[in-house]
C-alpha cells in the first residue's frame, strides 16, 4: 500500500512546499523544522493503522473510555538527513524504540555506486511496529538494505516506510524487493530520475541542507 499525501490539500502541502523552496532552504533550522512538521504529519496517519485498547481514565469529574495505543512503534532513521524526519515522529510516539543506521552511497564513477551499511543501534524488533524513515526515495536500494539489516534485530509484526519525496523507481524497487505488507508513506512521488540518481524536481541534498556541506 502507498500513501502519497500530497495528493489531498492540507497543510502538509504547504510545509512540502517549503521544503523545496531554493529561497527558504537557505535557513536550515526552517529546513529541519519543515521536515519535522510534515513527518508529525506523517506519524498521525500512520497511527490510524495501529493497534489499541480502551482504558477507563479517571478525570476530576469522573471517569471515561478512552483508546490508547497497544505497543509503542520502533522508529528507525537513516543517518544523517532523516534526523529532522526522527524527531517529528518522536514528538508523537514519545515512548517509542529508537534505532540508526548508517548508509551511504559510494560512487565508482558519476553515475554508478553501491550502497553501504556501515552503523547500526537498534532494540530488539519482534513483533513490533518499525517504521523507516528517510527524506529521500531515489532508488529504493539504501532502504531495501537498511530494511534487511535491521532484520538481525528481530521479525516485527508491521513495518512503514516514510519518505518526504519518492521517485517512481525506488517505489518499484521498494516493491519488489521488500514483503508486500510493506506500506509506504510518502509526501510526494516525483516524476524523473537523473542519471545520477537524484530526484527531479525533488529538493536538493536533505542532508547537506540540514546540517550543512560535507567534503
Amino acid at each position: 500500500m502507498i500513501h502519497e499525501l500530497n495528493k489531498t490539500n492540507s497543510i502538509f502541502g504547504t510545509f512540502l512546499a517549503e521544503l523545496r523552496d531554493i529561497h527558504i532552504q537557505r535557513d536550515s533550522m526552517r529546513f529541519r523544522r519543515n521536515l519535522e512538521r510534515i513527518s508529525e504529519i506523517m506519524a498521525y496517519e500512520i497511527s490510524k493503522q495501529m493497534v489499541y485498547r480502551e482504558e477507563i481514565v479517571t478525570t476530576p469529574l469522573g471517569q471515561t473510555v478512552v483508546s490508547r495505543l497497544e505497543d509503542q512503534p520502533v522508529i528507525a532513521t537513516i543517518l544523517r538527513a532523516g534526523l529532522p524526519m526522527h524527531q517529528g515522529f518522536l514528538n508523537y510516539f514519545d515512548r517509542a524504540g529508537n534505532a540508526f543506521v548508517s548508509a551511504y552511497r559510494k560512487h565508482t564513477t558519476a553515475e554508478e555506486f553501491d550502497v553501504h551499511v556501515e552503523y547500526m543501534a537498534a532494540p530488539g524488533l519482534d513483533n513490533k511496529t518499525l517504521i523507516i524513515t528517510d527524506p529521500m526515495l531515489a532508488t529504493g536500494s539504501s532502504m531495501v538494505l537498511v530494511y534487511k539489516a535491521l532484520l538481525k534485530q528481530g521479525t516485527p509484526s508491521h513495518v512503514f516506510i516514510a519518505a518526504a519525496i519518492a521517485a517512481p523507481e525506488a517505489i518499484d524497487f521498494v516493491r519488489k524487493n521488500l514483503p508486500d505488507t510493506v506500506k509506504i508513506v510518502v509526501g510526494a512521488i516525483d516524476k524523473e530520475l537523473t542519471a545520477q540518481s537524484y530526484i527531479v524536481p525533488g529538493l536538493g541534498d536533505a542532508g547537506d541542507l540540514a546540517y550543512g556541506d560535507k567534503l
